[in-house]
C-alpha cells in the first residue's frame, strides 16, 4: 500500500485562487491529500475507489446523498444486466457485489426453505432483472465492500460532499474543491489523478474539460441512428423512481399534486408519435416506437396474456420470498409514465425541471390511486402506499433522479454506433449476422452487452432502440483528449448519444469505473501517464494483464461474441 496518508491542514489555504468560485465562502478553506480523488459514490466511483485502494494508492471518494451506489441505491433502480449474467460478462468485484446482496438476504431475513435452496435468489422477482432488490441492501453491501479500505485509511468516504470548483494549472488539475450540503464548509482536495464519477460529469465544466452533450450530428459520427443536425440540449428522459406496496381495503390517497390536472391531460409531442396521454396503460413500443404497446396494472393478479404486468416488472420484494405474513410486495416505479423530457439536468433550469419530474412521479401514483382504469372495471387502487422507508426519504421520491445521459469526454477515442451496433456493423464489415462481431478494441479494460436503449428526449424524440453486441471497454474512452490527470469513471466516458445507451447500465458504469480506478493506481506505481500506458503496447499489455488478475474480463468468449440483443 502507499504510505502517503491524508493530510488535513487548519491553515489558511494556499489555493486562495478556487475562493471566488464561492460567494459564500469562508476566508479559510480545510486541505485533504491523496493519489487519487474520486468525484462521486455512485457505481462507477465506488467499484473506481475499491479498484484504486487495491491497487495501493489513497482514496478519497465523494458523494452528494446519503447512499453510495447510485443507480443502485440513491435512484432506487434494480441492475439492468445481461442474459449471461449469473456466468461470465462482469468483473469480479462486481460479481462480489451481487453475491454481497444475496448473503445479505440469506443472513438477515426471514427467507423461506425454497428462497433460501433457491440458486440465484431474486428478491423481488421482477421480470425486467435476475437480481431486483432494495436500494437499501445494496447500499449496506457496497459499504461492507468499501469497510476494509475505509478502516485502514486507505480510503476515505465524504458525504455529503458535491464538487464545486477546481485547480487547472495547464493540462493538469492540482485539486478540487466540494461543498459539505450540510454545513457549508469546503474542502481543497489535491491528489495525483482525479476521476469523475458523478452523474451528470459535474467536474468537466469546472476542470474546463472539452466535453459533449445531447445528439451529435451525423457528418460528426457517421453513426446511422445519429441525428442530422448537432441538438447539444436533447437529452434522455430521466426518472423520480418511487416504491410502493399495495394494502386492500385501505386508502392511502395522496393529496393531490399541484401539477396533477397539467400531467392528467398531457399527450407527449413525439417523434414517432406516442398514442395519447403519457397517463395511460398504452404507450410506444420501445423496439418499434410507431406501434402501440399496451401494458396492465394489478397487484393482485395476473394481467391477461401477453401483457406486461407493470407490478411484477420492477418489483423488488416479493412476500412469497419471505416466511413472514408482515412482508408486503414492493414495486418500484421507473417507468415509461413517469420518464421526465420537458427539460434537462443539465443546464440553468435544473431545478425546475427536477422539480416538474418529481410532480410526474406523485402525479403518476395519484392517478393510480384515484383514476387509473382495472380490469374489472373499476379505478384507480387507494391501497397503493408510497413507501419512503424503502428509498430512504421525507417525500418517498428516490434520493436522486434516475439519470441516463451525461456530459461525456471528448477523449482519445470515442465509442461508436459502427464499434457495436449490430446493423452498423453488417455494414460496416459486410458480414451477415451470427458471423460478426463488435469491434475488437487492442486497448480493452473490460466487457458488457446491452442494447443500444435511448428513452423519449427532451428533444422530441420517441424510444430509439438498436441491436447491439456484447462489446468490449476501449481504454482511450476513459482519458480526455488533454486534461492529462483525469479520468471518466461513469457515465461521461467517450460515447457518444447513441452508444451511451448501451454503456450506461449498471455492469458497463462498474467495469469503466474500475478500471478508471485501477488504472490511476497503476500509472502511480510505474510512473507513467495514461495515454502513455495506452501508446505503449508492452505497458498496455502489462496493465491489461494487472485487471484480468484482479478479475476483469477483457473479452467475449467466442460463443457469446456473436450473439446480439
Amino acid at each position: 500500500m502507499n504510505r502517503r496518508a491524508f493530510l488535513a491542514l487548519s491553515a489558511v489555504s494556499p489555493l486562495t485562487h478556487l475562493l471566488p468560485a464561492f460567494a459564500d465562502s469562508p476566508s479559510v478553506m480545510r486541505e485533504l491529500k491523496a493519489d487519487v480523488a474520486i468525484l462521486g459514490g455512485g457505481v462507477g466511483g465506488v467499484a473506481a475507489a475499491l479498484a484504486a485502494a487495491r491497487g495501493g494508492a489513497s482514496v478519497i471518494l465523494t458523494e452528494e446523498f446519503d447512499w453510495i451506489g447510485g443507480q443502485l441505491t440513491s435512484q432506487a433502480v434494480p441492475p439492468d444486466e445481461h442474459p449471461w449474467i449469473e456466468d461470465r460478462g462482469c468483473t469480479r468485484l462486481y460479481r462480489q457485489f451481487r453475491d454481497g446482496v444475496r448473503g445479505y438476504y440469506a443472513k438477515h431475513y426471514p427467507l423461506t426453505d425454497s428462497a433460501k435452496k433457491a440458486k440465484h435468489l431474486n428478491p423481488g422477482n421482477g421480470s425486467v432483472s435476475k437480481l431486483c432488490h432494495e436500494p437499501r441492501v445494496a447500499a449496506a453491501v457496497l459499504l461492507e465492500m468499501l469497510a476494509p479500505y475505509i478502516s485502514r485509511g486507505s480510503v476515505r468516504l465524504l458525504q455529503p460532499h458535491r464538487v464545486v470548483g477546481a485547480d487547472l494549472t495547464g493540462d493538469r488539475l492540482k485539486a478540487v474543491a466540494v461543498k459539505n450540503l450540510r454545513t457549508g464548509q469546503r474542502i481543497a482536495i489535491q491528489a495525483s489523478y482525479f476521476l469523475d464519477a458523478t452523474e451528470l460529469g459535474d467536474l468537466l465544466p469546472l476542470a474546463k474539460a472539452e466535453f459533449v452533450t445531447g445528439a451529435e450530428a451525423k457528418k460528426e459520427t457517421a453513426e446511422p441512428s445519429a441525428k442530422e443536425k448537432a441538438e447539444p440540449d436533447n437529452h434522455q428522459a430521466f426518472t423520480c423512481c418511487f416504491a410502493v406496496s399495495h394494502h386492500p381495503g385501505e386508502d392511502h390517497t395522496l393529496p393531490k399534486p399541484a401539477d396533477y390536472d397539467f400531467w392528467a391531460k398531457y399527450v407527449p409531442k413525439m417523434t414517432p408519435a406516442w398514442p395519447g396521454k403519457l397517463l395511460s396503460w398504452e404507450m410506444s413500443q420501445y423496439n418499434e416506437p410507431t406501434k402501440v404497446r399496451k401494458v396492465g396494472f394489478d397487484p393482485a393478479r395476473p394481467t391477461e396474456k401477453g401483457v406486461l404486468n407493470l407490478w411484477t416488472y420492477r418489483r423488488i420484494v416479493d412476500r412469497a420470498n419471505f416466511a413472514d405474513d408482515q412482508f408486503a410486495d414492493v414495486c418500484l416505479v421507473n417507468w415509461p409514465q413517469n420518464d421526465y423530457w420537458l427539460g434537462n439536468l443539465i443546464g440553468p433550469d435544473a431545478d425546475k425541471h427536477l422539480a416538474g419530474g418529481k410532480q410526474l412521479s406523485l402525479s403518476l401514483l395519484y392517478w393510480m390511486q384515484t383514476a387509473a382504469p382495472r380490469a374489472d372495471g373499476k379505478l384507480g387502487w387507494p391501497g397503493l402506499k408510497l413507501r419512503p422507508d424503502i428509498v430512504g426519504t421525507d417525500d418517498g421520491l428516490a434520493m436522486a433522479p434516475y439519470v441516463r445521459e451525461s456530459r461525456r469526454i471528448v477523449a482519445e477515442f470515442t465509442v461508436l454506433e459502427q464499434h457495436v451496433g449490430t446493423t452498423a456493423r453488417e455494414l460496416a464489415t459486410g458480414k451477415k449476422r451470427g458471423e460478426i462481431t463488435a469491434e475488437a478494441f487492442p486497448d480493452t479494460v473490460g466487457i458488457g452487452s446491452y442494447r443500444i436503449d435511448l428513452h423519449p428526449s427532451s428533444g422530441g424524440d420517441n424510444y430509439i432502440d438498436v441491436s447491439s453486441l456484447p462489446f468490449q471497454i476501449p481504454l482511450g474512452c476513459l482519458i480526455p483528449k488533454r486534461v492529462e490527470n483525469l479520468l471518466a469513471a461513469g457515465k461521461c466516458a467517450g460515447t457518444t448519444h447513441i452508444t451511451n445507451g448501451a454503456f450506461r447500465l449498471h455492469p458497463v458504469e462498474w467495469n469503466i469505473g474500475e478500471a478508471a480506478g485501477a488504472l490511476a493506481a497503476w500509472c502511480l506505481k510505474q510512473k507513467v501517464a495514461p495515454k502513455g500506458v495506452r501508446a505503449d503496447a508492452k505497458k498496455l499489455k502489462a496493465f491489461q494483464d494487472q485487471l484480468k488478475n484482479d478479475g476483469v474480463e477483457l473479452e467475449w468468449p467466442a460463443e457469446l461474441a456473436t450473439k446480439f440483443r
